[in-house]
């Protein structure tokens, strides 16, 4: 390692060591990257080693090493925490001791893989709740997640890699940590070390390097990465004290966003991703889902699949901070026009099919053709944002 890589090092643990003093809430760091292999657990436990010789209690309390070599040799000078067992199905699967981790109070816990789904049983459904928890309860957590893994960026990802990628975290998980690091590496880096056997065993090389691993693939995770770090570093500021970073909220502003679904399972799921992704892009104050329940879509007259789909849109809607607004109305465009008045929306994010051309579709009569006729009518003032699914 070279002097300037040492020195490096050194500042990154002496500026989250800062931070972890300054706060009594604990610390969030996450490490984040374009797809596995790429190094964020072999970082996270540079950190770890570095922060131990600053004389801080760190404690791994999960780490995944996948049986590669430079990981696993950096399993050393820093207590390991023994994995918890549970019994699911008749079979005996293993998970990180969250109530041991409480219990024994580190300043610093390392925790891999946050968007892991935990075994039933266990006190949360998922580790990034586990992750939370550990943060309200005053320990510092450092952790690790590729962007794949972003609930937002779920239908983007689907598009570029054909993988529906079921564990998702909330992208106010990333708003709120106090520090995102986006660990890089170029594309040809990645495919050589999938092809040296660094990252999968050799039956699974072929088919991930043809597969999720494609060059375009990689190349277009990489730019959503940097680009949701940038978009981090842009909210962050600087503090006085002592020159350590703290990140603030998002520069809020007066735009208002409402997102108009129905109970279209995939339009729906879409227009509230891309509304959350707006809605942190522009700083807006708040944003709503708003659901107008015609006579057609009442409950008797729809599945009860359907009502399924609908409630865990607006679940998903809620997690990711938005304000749920459900009205009945059969005339959908008035309901749109009158709630968007009463909330003072300046911008209105609508749906539309991407099946036949964009403007044949805007072309034939639907609500959004309406809709977007009556706000040009009564007001030209109120933006509108498309989102084809």
């Amino acid at each position: 390692m070279t002097s300037t890589e040492q020195a490096l090092r050194d500042t990154s643990a002496e500026r989250f060591l800062h931070l972890v003093q300054a706060k009594r809430r604990g610390t969030l760091k996450v490490y984040l990257g374009l797809a596995a292999g790429v190094g964020k657990t072999y970082r996270m436990l540079q950190e770890a080693h570095d922060l131990h010789q600053h004389g801080v209690d760190v404690l791994l309390g999960y780490i995944e090493t996948h049986q590669r070599a430079g990981t696993v040799a950096q399993l050393r000078d820093v207590p390991l925490l023994p994995r918890k067992q549970l019994f699911y199905k008749g079979k005996a699967l293993e998970e990180m001791d969250l109530e041991a981790i409480v219990q024994r109070r580190p300043q610093v816990v390392v925790v891999d893989e946050l968007a892991h789904t935990n075994v039933p049983g266990s006190r949360h459904e998922k580790r990034w709740q586990d992750v939370e928890y550990l943060v309200q309860q005053g320990i510092s957590v450092i952790t690790a997640v590729n962007v794949q893994h972003l609930e937002s960026l779920h239908d983007q990802v689907l598009r570029i890699t054909g993988t529906d990628v079921t564990e998702r975290i909330p992208d106010r998980l990333l708003r709120q940590a106090d520090e995102v690091v986006n660990v890089d590496l170029t594309v040809g880096e990645l495919r050589t070390r999938l092809e040296e056997g660094r990252i999968y065993h050799a039956a699974k090389i072929p088919t991930a390097l043809n597969g999720f691993f494609q060059a375009e693939n990689l190349l277009q995770l990489r730019r959503l990465a940097v680009r949701e770090v940038a978009q981090l570093l842009g909210q962050q500021v600087a503090s006085d004290a002592g020159g350590a970073p703290a990140v603030a909220a998002p520069r809020r502003t007066d735009d208002r966003l409402l997102a108009c679904i129905n109970s279209n399972e995939r339009a729906a799921r879409e227009i509230i991703r891309k509304t959350s992704r707006l809605a942190d892009q522009l700083g807006a104050a708040v944003w709503y889902v708003l659901y107008v329940q015609t006579a057609r879509e009442t409950a008797d007259r729809i599945g009860l699949a359907t009502q399924r789909h609908l409630l865990k849109n607006l679940q998903l809607a809620t997690e990711l901070g938005a304000q749920i607004l459900r009205v009945k109305d059969n005339d959908v465009v008035e309901a749109i026009r009158r709630v968007a008045q009463e909330k003072n929306a300046t911008l209105l994010i609508c749906g539309i099919t991407g099946e036949k051309g964009f403007w044949d579709q805007l072309s034939r009569r639907s609500v959004t053709h309406d809709l977007l006729r009556a706000v040009a009518l009564t007001t030209p003032t109120l933006d509108v944002y498309l989102v084809t699914y």
